[in-house]
Protein backbone atom coordinates (compact mmCIF):
# COMPACT_ATOMS: atom_id res chain seq x y z
CA UNK A 1 0.00 0.00 0.00
CA UNK A 2 2.91 2.89 0.71
CA UNK A 3 4.45 1.70 -2.58
CA UNK A 4 1.12 2.59 -4.49
CA UNK A 5 0.02 5.49 -2.41
CA UNK A 6 3.71 6.64 -3.44
CA UNK A 7 3.46 5.78 -7.15
CA UNK A 8 -0.01 7.62 -6.99
CA UNK A 9 1.45 10.45 -5.18
CA UNK A 10 4.54 10.78 -8.52
CA UNK A 11 1.72 10.20 -11.09
CA UNK A 12 -0.43 12.90 -9.70
CA UNK A 13 2.93 15.45 -9.41
CA UNK A 14 3.74 14.52 -13.06
CA UNK A 15 0.58 15.27 -14.31
CA UNK A 16 0.85 18.39 -12.57
CA UNK A 17 3.88 19.31 -14.25
CA UNK A 18 2.87 18.44 -17.29
CA UNK A 19 -0.16 20.88 -17.23
CA UNK A 20 1.98 23.51 -16.26
CA UNK A 21 4.06 22.96 -19.04
CA UNK A 22 1.22 23.25 -21.48
CA UNK A 23 0.34 26.68 -19.85
CA UNK A 24 3.16 28.09 -20.19
CA UNK A 25 3.96 27.10 -24.08
CA UNK A 26 1.01 29.57 -25.56
CA UNK A 27 -0.13 28.86 -28.96
CA UNK A 28 0.36 30.08 -32.28
CA UNK A 29 -2.53 32.09 -32.18
CA UNK A 30 -1.98 33.53 -28.85
CA UNK A 31 1.78 34.30 -29.66
CA UNK A 32 0.23 36.47 -33.13
CA UNK A 33 -2.48 37.87 -29.78
CA UNK A 34 0.06 39.20 -28.46
CA UNK A 35 2.53 40.65 -30.75
CA UNK A 36 -0.47 42.45 -32.17
CA UNK A 37 -1.82 43.77 -28.73
CA UNK A 38 1.26 45.40 -27.86
CA UNK A 39 2.07 46.63 -31.77
CA UNK A 40 -1.27 48.72 -31.70
CA UNK A 41 -2.66 49.06 -27.98
CA UNK A 42 -6.16 49.59 -27.35
CA UNK A 43 -5.76 53.02 -29.02
CA UNK A 44 -2.47 54.95 -30.60
CA UNK A 45 -1.61 57.97 -31.19
CA UNK A 46 1.54 59.03 -33.08
CA UNK A 47 4.26 60.77 -35.60
CA UNK A 48 6.66 58.58 -38.73
CA UNK A 49 8.60 59.14 -40.93
CA UNK A 50 8.84 57.11 -44.01
CA UNK A 51 11.27 57.32 -46.62
CA UNK A 52 11.02 55.54 -50.49
CA UNK A 53 14.24 54.21 -51.72
CA UNK A 54 14.63 53.98 -55.72
CA UNK A 55 18.42 53.34 -57.62
CA UNK A 56 18.27 56.82 -58.56
CA UNK A 57 16.05 58.57 -56.10
CA UNK A 58 14.47 59.00 -52.60
CA UNK A 59 11.81 60.93 -51.21
CA UNK A 60 10.33 61.38 -47.88
CA UNK A 61 7.13 61.60 -46.58
CA UNK A 62 5.99 62.62 -42.67
CA UNK A 63 2.84 61.56 -41.27
CA UNK A 64 0.53 61.63 -37.65
CA UNK A 65 -1.24 58.53 -37.25
CA UNK A 66 -4.42 57.24 -35.12
CA UNK A 67 -5.96 53.84 -34.42
CA UNK A 68 -8.59 52.10 -32.31
CA UNK A 69 -8.42 48.60 -31.67
CA UNK A 70 -8.13 47.08 -35.10
CA UNK A 71 -11.12 48.74 -37.34
CA UNK A 72 -10.33 52.50 -37.38
CA UNK A 73 -7.11 54.22 -38.53
CA UNK A 74 -6.43 57.59 -39.65
CA UNK A 75 -3.15 58.76 -41.67
CA UNK A 76 -2.88 62.65 -42.33
CA UNK A 77 0.25 63.49 -44.52
CA UNK A 78 2.41 66.43 -42.94
CA UNK A 79 4.84 66.67 -45.39
CA UNK A 80 5.78 67.16 -48.44
CA UNK A 81 3.97 69.81 -49.35
CA UNK A 82 2.38 68.99 -52.28
CA UNK A 83 0.68 65.98 -50.33
CA UNK A 84 0.36 67.83 -46.84
CA UNK A 85 -3.46 67.66 -46.17
CA UNK A 86 -4.05 64.12 -47.45
CA UNK A 87 -5.86 61.60 -45.23
CA UNK A 88 -6.22 58.01 -45.36
CA UNK A 89 -9.04 56.60 -43.17
CA UNK A 90 -10.25 52.94 -42.47
CA UNK A 91 -13.32 51.91 -40.76
CA UNK A 92 -14.25 48.53 -40.91
CA UNK A 93 -13.16 47.14 -44.26
CA UNK A 94 -13.88 50.07 -45.71
CA UNK A 95 -10.95 52.89 -46.44
CA UNK A 96 -11.44 55.66 -47.93
CA UNK A 97 -8.88 58.68 -49.07
CA UNK A 98 -9.44 62.60 -49.17
CA UNK A 99 -7.50 64.75 -51.38
CA UNK A 100 -7.72 68.68 -50.27
CA UNK A 101 -6.39 69.84 -53.33
CA UNK A 102 -9.26 69.05 -55.34
CA UNK A 103 -11.47 68.47 -52.35
CA UNK A 104 -12.29 65.27 -53.26
CA UNK A 105 -13.28 62.29 -51.17
CA UNK A 106 -12.39 58.79 -52.80
CA UNK A 107 -13.78 55.24 -51.22
CA UNK A 108 -10.61 52.78 -51.85
CA UNK A 109 -11.96 49.47 -53.50
CA UNK A 110 -10.84 46.22 -52.31
CA UNK A 111 -9.43 45.45 -55.78
CA UNK A 112 -6.59 48.02 -54.96
CA UNK A 113 -5.75 47.15 -51.53
CA UNK A 114 -2.94 45.15 -53.27
CA UNK A 115 -1.67 48.41 -54.92
CA UNK A 116 1.25 50.58 -53.94
CA UNK A 117 0.67 53.53 -50.66
CA UNK A 118 2.00 56.83 -52.15
CA UNK A 119 4.42 55.19 -54.37
CA UNK A 120 5.91 53.32 -51.57
CA UNK A 121 6.52 49.52 -51.42
CA UNK A 122 3.72 49.36 -49.03
CA UNK A 123 0.64 48.26 -50.23
CA UNK A 124 -2.57 49.89 -48.90
CA UNK A 125 -3.32 46.67 -46.64
CA UNK A 126 0.16 47.09 -45.14
CA UNK A 127 -0.38 50.75 -44.03
CA UNK A 128 -4.69 50.39 -42.73
CA UNK A 129 -4.13 46.94 -41.94
CA UNK A 130 -7.90 45.75 -43.14
CA UNK A 131 -6.82 42.34 -42.76
CA UNK A 132 -7.17 40.77 -39.53
CA UNK A 133 -3.78 39.24 -38.83
CA UNK A 134 -5.51 37.19 -35.99
CA UNK A 135 -8.61 36.52 -36.95
CA UNK A 136 -8.38 36.24 -40.68
CA UNK A 137 -5.72 33.43 -40.48
CA UNK A 138 -5.18 29.91 -39.00
CA UNK A 139 -1.71 30.25 -37.18
CA UNK A 140 0.93 27.83 -36.85
CA UNK A 141 4.94 27.33 -35.57
CA UNK A 142 6.73 26.16 -38.34
CA UNK A 143 9.98 26.81 -36.28
CA UNK A 144 12.41 28.75 -33.98
CA UNK A 145 15.71 31.04 -34.61
CA UNK A 146 17.35 33.82 -33.29
CA UNK A 147 17.27 37.90 -34.76
CA UNK A 148 18.57 40.57 -32.92
CA UNK A 149 20.16 37.91 -29.89
CA UNK A 150 16.07 37.15 -29.59
CA UNK A 151 15.03 33.75 -29.70
CA UNK A 152 12.19 33.72 -32.05
CA UNK A 153 8.94 31.51 -33.16
CA UNK A 154 8.13 31.37 -36.91
CA UNK A 155 4.90 31.86 -37.09
CA UNK A 156 3.16 30.98 -40.69
CA UNK A 157 -0.02 32.57 -41.26
CA UNK A 158 -2.58 30.75 -43.68
CA UNK A 159 -5.57 32.45 -44.85
CA UNK A 160 -8.94 30.86 -43.62
CA UNK A 161 -11.83 29.82 -46.49
CA UNK A 162 -13.35 32.79 -47.92
CA UNK A 163 -11.24 35.54 -46.01
CA UNK A 164 -10.68 38.53 -47.48
CA UNK A 165 -6.95 39.12 -47.60
CA UNK A 166 -4.28 39.88 -50.15
CA UNK A 167 -1.39 37.48 -49.15
CA UNK A 168 -1.84 33.64 -49.85
CA UNK A 169 0.76 33.13 -46.82
CA UNK A 170 2.84 34.83 -44.40
CA UNK A 171 5.81 33.70 -42.16
CA UNK A 172 6.77 36.47 -39.19
CA UNK A 173 9.14 35.81 -36.79
CA UNK A 174 8.06 36.91 -33.66
CA UNK A 175 10.44 37.29 -30.10
CA UNK A 176 9.91 34.55 -27.06
CA UNK A 177 10.75 37.66 -25.22
CA UNK A 178 9.02 40.64 -24.99
CA UNK A 179 6.59 39.39 -28.25
CA UNK A 180 8.77 41.59 -30.85
CA UNK A 181 7.55 41.49 -34.75
CA UNK A 182 11.38 41.02 -35.97
CA UNK A 183 10.85 39.93 -39.88
CA UNK A 184 7.83 38.71 -41.84
CA UNK A 185 7.83 37.10 -45.32
CA UNK A 186 4.92 37.99 -47.92
CA UNK A 187 3.63 35.22 -50.53
CA UNK A 188 1.35 35.60 -52.80
CA UNK A 189 -1.23 32.55 -53.89
CA UNK A 190 1.49 30.77 -56.01
CA UNK A 191 3.27 30.84 -52.74
CA UNK A 192 5.97 32.93 -54.49
CA UNK A 193 7.85 35.46 -52.32
CA UNK A 194 6.78 38.62 -53.24
CA UNK A 195 7.92 40.74 -50.18
CA UNK A 196 10.37 41.09 -47.48
CA UNK A 197 10.17 42.93 -43.93
CA UNK A 198 12.45 43.65 -41.03
CA UNK A 199 12.36 45.79 -37.84
CA UNK A 200 15.00 46.67 -35.48
CA UNK A 201 15.83 49.34 -32.95
CA UNK A 202 14.09 48.89 -30.23
CA UNK A 203 13.10 51.91 -28.40
CA UNK A 204 10.74 52.98 -25.25
CA UNK A 205 7.53 54.10 -26.97
CA UNK A 206 5.05 55.57 -24.93
CA UNK A 207 4.53 53.21 -22.10
CA UNK A 208 6.61 49.91 -23.88
CA UNK A 209 9.48 49.08 -25.81
CA UNK A 210 8.74 47.80 -29.63
CA UNK A 211 11.08 48.46 -33.01
CA UNK A 212 11.37 51.86 -34.22
CA UNK A 213 12.70 50.89 -37.60
CA UNK A 214 10.99 48.79 -40.16
CA UNK A 215 12.08 47.99 -43.55
CA UNK A 216 9.99 46.66 -47.21
CA UNK A 217 12.01 45.21 -49.73
CA UNK A 218 10.24 43.86 -52.67
CA UNK A 219 12.51 40.85 -53.26
CA UNK A 220 12.53 41.19 -57.52
CA UNK A 221 13.08 44.96 -57.71
CA UNK A 222 16.98 45.46 -57.19
CA UNK A 223 17.29 48.60 -55.40
CA UNK A 224 14.32 49.61 -53.85
CA UNK A 225 13.13 49.82 -50.48
CA UNK A 226 11.15 51.26 -48.11
CA UNK A 227 11.99 52.62 -44.48
CA UNK A 228 9.44 53.37 -42.04
CA UNK A 229 10.30 55.29 -38.58
CA UNK A 230 8.37 55.62 -35.59
CA UNK A 231 9.32 59.21 -34.75
CA UNK A 232 6.75 59.32 -31.27
CA UNK A 233 3.81 57.11 -30.02
CA UNK A 234 1.61 56.99 -27.34
CA UNK A 235 -0.47 54.23 -26.90
CA UNK A 236 -4.10 53.51 -25.04
CA UNK A 237 -5.10 57.19 -25.62
CA UNK A 238 -8.91 58.60 -25.18
CA UNK A 239 -10.06 58.16 -28.63
CA UNK A 240 -13.62 57.16 -29.37
CA UNK A 241 -15.07 55.72 -32.70
CA UNK A 242 -16.68 59.28 -33.88
CA UNK A 243 -13.24 60.90 -34.13
CA UNK A 244 -12.81 58.38 -37.35
CA UNK A 245 -15.72 59.40 -39.59
CA UNK A 246 -15.45 60.87 -43.10
CA UNK A 247 -16.79 63.92 -42.16
CA UNK A 248 -13.20 64.07 -39.78
CA UNK A 249 -11.09 63.25 -42.48
CA UNK A 250 -11.67 67.22 -43.62
CA UNK A 251 -11.06 68.90 -40.12
CA UNK A 252 -8.23 66.77 -38.56
CA UNK A 253 -4.20 67.83 -38.43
Amino acid sequence: MRIKAIFTLLLFIMIGMGFISHAQEPTAKEIVQTATDKLNGKSSRGEMKMTIIRPEWSREISMKVWSLGTEYYMIYITAPARERGQVFLKRHEDMWNYMPNIDRMIKIPPSMMMQSWMGSDFTNNDLVKVSSMVEDYNHSIIGQDSLLEYDCWIIQFDPKPNAAVVWGKIEMWISKEEYYELKAKYYDEDDKLVNKETMSDIEQMGDRRLPSHMEMVPVDEEGHKTVMDFIEMKFNVDLQPEFFSIQNMKRVR
